[in-house]
């Protein structure tokens, strides 16, 4: 006897009653596998978001050597960028593909919280896997661990106090960490409205997906089905999913 699975929960609309994200992650492209179209969103709002790359993406076009890959990844992520109204994009410079969660890791991702002082920190997701076999990538689960806790170093004056002086100063007011993509997600934002440039975001890495070999890969095919199923959950055309990670005393109330 063969049973149906339980249709997933419904998702919580996330709250955008916030000023200033900061998307941290840990390559060039990674936002735009379905979580661009909610930047778009924000930005159409007014809010100010700004991206970190823990990486730039180097090893990631096998034709191409990495020094080379840097830059066309760079300038591509820039680009995408752009399309979704964000005007600044830092690179970390972190070596691609051996990433491991570490103090080197969290320290430098706390120096970005703490100039940048975001409401929100977004990340990728960094479960073990996507849901069922689709097992992560280590490098995504690296920074997604790395962030958690750099968020709350950052706020912490005797964590990487080296850091501090010249206007710099302790940032204790990250309000929630939302890790886009992630099967225990349980909430959403709609993205109906700005979809079109979520997809266009995407487009804009075609040297990547280029030198990823996926024949006829369609973007707007891609991020559609996925799109469908969160909207579903939050009842809407068009959704990105994201597990919510509650910081400092506000996860306590």
């Amino acid at each position: 006897m063969t049973t149906t699975p339980p249709a997933p929960a419904p998702l919580e609309p996330l709250n955008e009653d916030w000023e200033r994200a900061l998307c941290v992650v840990a390559h060039p492209d990674d936002l735009e596998f379905g979580s661009a179209a909610a930047v778009a969103r924000w930005t159409e709002q007014g809010k100010t978001v700004a991206y970190c790359m823990v990486t730039s993406g180097e090893a990631g076009i096998d034709a191409m050597e990495p020094e080379q890959c840097r830059g066309v990844r760079e300038a591509e992520q820039i680009e995408s960028a752009r399309i979704v109204g964000v005007p600044e994009v830092s690179f970390l410079g972190f070596p691609d593909g051996v990433l491991e969660y570490g103090v080197d890791l969290r320290r430098a991702i706390a120096l970005e919280v703490r100039r940048f002082r975001p409401d929100i920190v977004v990340t990728g997701n960094f479960r073990d896997t996507f849901g069922g076999r689709n097992l992560n990538q280590a490098d995504h689960i690296a920074v997604g661990r790395a962030v958690l806790d750099a968020v709350r170093d950052a706020g912490n004056r005797w964590v990487f106090n080296d850091q501090l002086g010249d206007g710099l100063e302790p940032w204790g007011g990250v309000r929630e960490v939302w890790a886009a993509g992630s099967p225990d997600a349980t909430h959403g934002v709609d993205t109906t409205d700005t979809f079109d440039a979520g997809v266009a975001s995407l487009e804009a890495h075609s040297a990547y997906i280029d030198g990823l070999g996926w024949e006829h890969f369609d973007a707007r095919e891609f991020l559609e089905g996925f799109a469908r199923q969160a909207g579903q959950r939050l009842g809407v055309a068009f959704a990105a999913p994201f597990e919510v990670f509650p910081m400092g005393w506000a996860g306590d109330e």
